[in-house]
């Protein structure tokens, strides 16, 4: 005779802050960067903690050393849990500066992605060029995710170039725009050395929130997670997470961690 499974949903906990349904219309996004899962690790990844992930980038150029069918099982696999793949923006990047945005964009519809990323974090690329490779997948029938901020150590993120970035990305039909963070969090987009948020946050913060729910912020580390859920509430988009921090991040967002346990007091308070 086999034991009862208890279940935790009778308990009525796993949401405290009520904000965080499965798969609600406005649920904030959670991307997470992969760095070179395996198999086996993903489909580990995804039978435990698949519910509260939204996005898988390929970091950096990974995407391009992937054995092909290993690269269409993966994103197989995730789509069974409503999960999509997609490749980092330097793979993008690699493609135009040797002239092969047409074909690169055609070869990720092919291999199955249904997203993809343009970004300029390492190359000068033309706003023209940045338009029309949005114009060229969209045709294909890919979902675009833009990013705006260079990659180099030192690089901020000013509030005039964002916006402008922002709108005109939005305009020519990026479903998402990334802020800049990379995996490390520090010395770069809107991050000072220490991983602290620089000075102009706060005016970069007032320009965005009517942009909320179309901006993915690139926050690895847990104090800028908090920060940016204290700022935006626990349906923030929040993007470059570990993979081995995804219940870390549900956690903050549900009020099941000490730093936001009384986020709704204050936001009743606000």
């Amino acid at each position: 005779m086999s034991e009862e499974i208890c279940s935790l949903e009778d308990l009525d906990l796993q949401d405290p802050l009520g904000v965080r349904e499965r798969r609600m219309p406005k649920r904030g996004i959670t991307m997470i960067i992969d760095k070179g899962l395996g198999i086996a690790q993903f489909q580990d990844l995804l039978d435990t903690a698949g519910s509260y992930i939204d996005f898988v980038k390929l970091g950096f150029g990974t995407t391009a050393l992937y054995p092909p069918q290993i690269l269409q099982a993966k994103i197989r696999m995730a789509q069974q849990y409503k999960v999509d793949v997609y490749p980092g923006g330097t793979f993008f990047e690699v493609a135009f500066h040797h002239g092969k945005i047409r074909k690169y964009l055609s070869s990720m519809q092919q291999l199955g992605f249904t997203k993809l990323e343009i970004s300029d974090g390492t190359v000068d690329l033309p706003e023209e060029t940045r338009r029309e490779a949005i114009y060229l997948a969209k045709d294909l029938g890919l979902d675009v995710i833009t990013e705006c901020g260079k990659k180099a150590a030192g690089s901020l993120i000013e509030v005039e170039g964002l916006m402008k970035t922002l709108l005109s990305d939005l305009q020519a039909g990026s479903s998402f725009v990334i802020i800049e963070g990379r995996e490390s969090g520090e010395n770069v987009g809107i991050y000072d050395e220490k991983g602290k948020f620089h000075d102009d946050f706060v005016s970069i913060m007032k320009e965005i929130r009517p942009f909320n729910s179309q901006v993915i912020w690139e926050a690895p580390k847990k104090s800028q997670q908090v920060e940016l859920i204290n700022s935006f509430g626990p349906n923030v988009n929040l993007g470059n997470i570990p993979p081995d921090e995804i219940f870390s991040l549900e956690s903050l967002r549900r009020g099941l961690r000490s730093d936001t346990f009384f986020w709704d007091a204050r936001r009743d308070q606000a």
